[in-house]
């Protein structure tokens, strides 16, 4: 009679402290929460899509005139798409050196506005990381 005492105890605990998923996401009542691209539901993109922006950034990056012959490889960047597509926190993770990073801050500054990314048709900030190849 113990043993099933102490089960039927476990098993309310159990049931009483477990997590429940559910099947409803509520977004925060935090105004300035930043999601990943993962946890919304529609991602932010460019006008145009990903090609017009690798265009964009290719007809506005200029290459530093003090570089090697042979400066070659990416600059890795972060940055928040606000809620109205304006790009802001704008971060270079790891550049090439020769200012390869400051003119890849200095070209997605004058970006123009993306589509802003959603989270249940509500427009939410999200983080956003890409490479950008140097040639």
């Amino acid at each position: 009679m113990k043993k099933f005492l102490i089960l039927i105890l476990i098993c309310f605990v159990q049931n009483l402290f477990s997590q429940t998923k559910s099947t409803v996401k509520n977004i925060s009542n935090d105004e300035n929460q930043v999601y990943n691209t993962a946890g919304i539901d529609i991602a932010p993109e460019f006008p145009g899509g990903m090609n017009e922006f690798y265009k964009f950034i290719a007809q506005n990056y200029i290459v530093p005139k003090e570089k090697p012959a042979s400066l070659k490889g990416k600059v890795y960047a972060t940055f928040i798409i606000e809620k109205d597509g304006s790009l802001n926190e704008i971060k270079i993770l790891r550049d090439i050196g020769f200012s390869t990073g400051n003119e890849a801050i200095r070209v997605l500054k004058i970006c123009p506005k993306w589509t802003p990314g959603k989270l249940q048709n509500l427009p939410v900030r999200v983080l956003y990381a890409l490479p950008i190849n140097i040639n």
